[in-house]
Formats: structure tokens, sequence, C-alpha cells
């Protein structure tokens, strides 16, 4: 009797793996996109030997672009605590009269992603308890990495986009700067605000707000100099734009930060901001810890911040105990990870942990491979999962899978550069489990919108 019950549960569970396989080939086949520039797998967590549901391409080698976060998430939870924090100090060896410190403060940058103006109010109130009223200098202490800012394994052309931003053991605000621009009266110019207001930082406002109109045109880059230029029309009745631009020097970026922040509280600098190293034997008169590593990685994966998957892989390279932090050795430690997961070397190539190279080079089955690892994993998969964008809801996916049944079910990566798009994640089963799925498109530019429909579709009828 056990037998018979057995043998239909196994008939009846490839009748339903057959019949979605074929739902999932006619959707393909209706997109009429080339196959051999399509990279599709998927497989069903729920059933025993996780059967493949779809497999197009699935051994062969293709570029992921971001969906490379994967792996370096995958690096980050293995090696880290979720709840890990990087720490930010202000130091010095000054001696104080009164209020005066007669000398230089250090602010010593521990690597924190997540360095931002409310971890600067902090550090800066705890500092301000301390009842120092003057001080020198400002001294950045970045040591704790290199000073390499643009890593050669990324795309070597350099832009103005917050994506591009450069990577510093001490950084703020992701190391970009919020150009906000407000609509004034018909024929002037709008209103332009920096956030944070910083030393040195000009605005070059050449846009108009029109009187009618429905959208902005409005275009923002940031000049050599620190110039912010502000082009187009933007009209009078439309909410306000915001702009992400990246900056050029972390160092100076984030001192002139903290003595911003500390002219705020009534602390003067009397000095310059410099970059140096702390002396060993420096007191700790403020610090910070920030955010736990979960909520770094939810930060890398929801909204596909190069800037934190560089600066948690140089982490990465930090727990090895060499000083400084290079690149190269936090990529070293992700690959062995995959290897240590049961990957083989000679099947995927990996230089880059945010995806901004066209080196990288995996197979679908591998990424699917990952992912169903990661989900059996109970150390970290609650923390994994819950950093993927969510269908319809948030992240990269929140205007994603609106009118179909997966909005909230799929929780997935995307994946973008020129000529590249790609979807990779979990299919939700209302009846419990999951269906793991990893969908990659080399090719044409202007077909990618139109891939990213078809990966859409897939998912969407993954959900049962």
């Amino acid at each position: 009797m056990r037998f018979t019950t057995l043998f239909l549960s196994l008939f009846f569970a490839f009748s339903a793996n057959a019949e979605i396989t074929a739902s999932l080939k006619k959707i393909v086949s209706s997109y009429k996109i080339p196959e051999d520039r399509l990279g599709l797998y998927a497989i069903d967590l729920s059933q025993p030997n996780h059967p493949v549901l779809l497999n197009i391409n699935g051994e062969k080698n293709m570029t992921p672009a971001s969906l490379s976060k994967i792996f370096t998430a995958t690096a980050v939870l293995r090696k880290f605590n979720p709840t890990d924090k990087f720490e930010t100090q202000i130091v010095s060896t000054a001696k104080r009269e009164g209020d005066v410190l007669k000398g230089p403060i250090y602010l010593v940058g521990g690597g924190d992603p997540g360095f931002v103006s409310e971890t600067m109010w902090l550090l800066v109130n705890e500092f301000v308890r301390t009842g120092i009223k003057q001080v020198s200098d400002v001294v950045v202490d970045e040591s704790a990495f290199d000073n390499v800012r643009y890593d050669e394994s990324r795309d070597p052309e350099r832009n103005d986009r917050a994506y591009d931003a450069p990577i510093g053991a001490m950084s703020f605000n992701w190391n970009s700067i919020n150009v906000y621009v407000r609509p004034s009266a018909p024929g002037k110019a709008p209103t332009v605000f920096l956030d944070p207001e910083m030393k040195g930082w000009k605005i070059s406002n050449r846009a108009t707000t029109s009187k009618s109109g429905s959208k902005a045109d409005i275009r923002v880059t940031r000049g050599d100099d620190n110039m912010i230029f502000i082009d187009g029309k933007i009209p009078q009745e439309v909410p306000e734009v915001v702009v992400y631009k990246s900056i050029t020097e972390p160092a100076s970026w984030s001192g002139e930060a903290l003595r911003s922040f500390l002219s705020h509280r009534g602390i003067t600098v009397t000095g310059a901001v410099k970059t140096g190293k702390a002396p060993a034997d420096a007191e700790v008169l403020a610090k910070i810890k920030g955010e736990p590593v979960d909520h770094l990685v939810t930060d890398m994966m929801k909204f596909s911040n190069n800037f934190v998957a560089e600066m948690l892989t140089k982490n990465l390279a930090a727990t090895s105990g060499k000083k400084p932090a290079h690149l190269d050795d936090g990529v070293g430690i992700i690959r062995d990870t995959l290897i240590e997961m049961g990957l083989k070397k000679d099947r995927f190539t990996f230089v880059n942990p945010s995806g901004l190279s066209r080196k990288n080079s995996f197979k679908p089955a591998d990424l699917a491979f990952v992912l169903a690892e990661n989900y059996k994993n109970f150390s970290y998969a609650p923390e994994y999962l819950t950093a993927l964008p969510l269908a319809g809801e948030d992240g990269t996916l929140k205007s994603r899978f609106k009118k179909s049944n997966a909005v909230g079910w799929i929780r997935a990566k995307t994946g973008h550069l020129h000529g590249v798009a790609g979807l990779a994640g979990y299919a939700g089963q209302k009846e419990g489990g999951a269906r793991v799925f990893a969908f990659i498109f080399n090719g044409p530019e202007e077909q990618g919108d139109l891939a990213r429909r078809l990966f859409d579709a897939l998912a969407a009828e993954l959900v049962q």
C-alpha cells in the first residue's frame, strides 16, 4: 500500500513538473528572443532531488552584471555574524586646556559602508559630551583600506552617478551627494538644495521653472571642482526632483562633513581637513558602531548598491589580518567561499563583487545552486531572504510584477549592464516551499527590456 502511495505521489509530481516545464517553454517561445542569448534555469526546492523545471543554456557561461552580488552577499553572511558592526572613532593625542584641544582630532574609518548623516550626528553628539569647544585640524585616517578608489576590475569608464562612487575606509553617505531641485515661479530658476551642505561645493543653476507640464526634464552633472550644474526645465506644479551624484575624494568629503557637523554643535575647527594615520596611543574621544552586517547586505541587495558591495568585500579582506585591506583579497575570499560550497573553480570567473565588470562569468545553473544552498542554511537564510528585493513592494522590484499574482511572492536580485539583463532568486509556493530560478540575457541592448518582461513572466509562472 505504501509503495502504491509513493508511486502515485511521484507520478503526480512528475506530471505537474512536466506541465510547468511546458508552460515555461511556451512563455519563452512567445517572446521570440533567440535562445542563444538566454540562460534560463529553474528548480523546485519543495520536491526531493530538486527537479529541474527549466533548462535553456543553464550550463552556458554568461555575463551576470549585478547578479554577482548574490555571491558577494553569500560570502559576507557566511563570514560575518549578522549582528557584526563596523566602528568609526574620533581620537586624539593632543593636550587639553579648558575647552580647547591644543591639536588635531583624528577621524578613524573602520570601513563602515553605512556611515551616513544620522551616524555622524550620533558620533558628534558623543564628542560634544567631552566639553571640547575647539580643535585645530581634522585628520582623516583611512588606513584600514588601501587607497584604490576605483578597482581596476570595474568598468574603466568613470561617470558622476552614485552607482560609480569611490571607495575608502572612511566614507560618508555612500560617497554621494543628494541634489534636490524644487520648482519656483514660472520663468525663474528652480531652488536647489545640496544634502548635506558642504564647504567647497558650488551650484551653477541654469535651469528654469515652466508654467505648465507634468514631468520634469532636469539634468544634473558634477564638475571636477565640486561644481554642480543644473540644466533643463521643471514644471511649477510637479514635486521636487532628487538626483544622486558621486563625490571624488572620500577622505576630504568625510572630514569636511565632520567639520560641518561639529560647527552645528558649536565646536570650531580652526585649521584644515587633512589625511594621516592616528597614533597608536591616541585616546578615544567618541566612537559609534554602524548598522549590523545583515542591514548592510540588505542595502546592497535591495538597491543593488555597488559602493556597499565593494566596501563589504574590503571588510572581508580585512578579516585575514592583512593591512591595509585590498579588494583582490576580499574577492579571493568570495571565490573560495563558492568553491567550499561545491562550485568547481573552472566553472566561473569572479573578479568584481558588485558586477560592474564584463569579466564576471557564471552559469545560470551555478547561480541556482548557490541560491538553493543559501535557502537551506539556517544560520543566515532568514537574513539572506530578507535582503532580496520583494516583487511589487520594494527595492529594484518595487515597480515590477504589479499586475501579476507574484506581488510579495518573488524575492530576487536584478542585474543590468548595457546588453545584459538578469533576474535570479526565489518564487514562493503558497502551500510551502520555494522554487529557485536564474535568468540571464546577453545580447543587443534594444532587447534588454523585452528580456526583463520575459523574466518577470517566467518568475510569475513559477509562483503556485
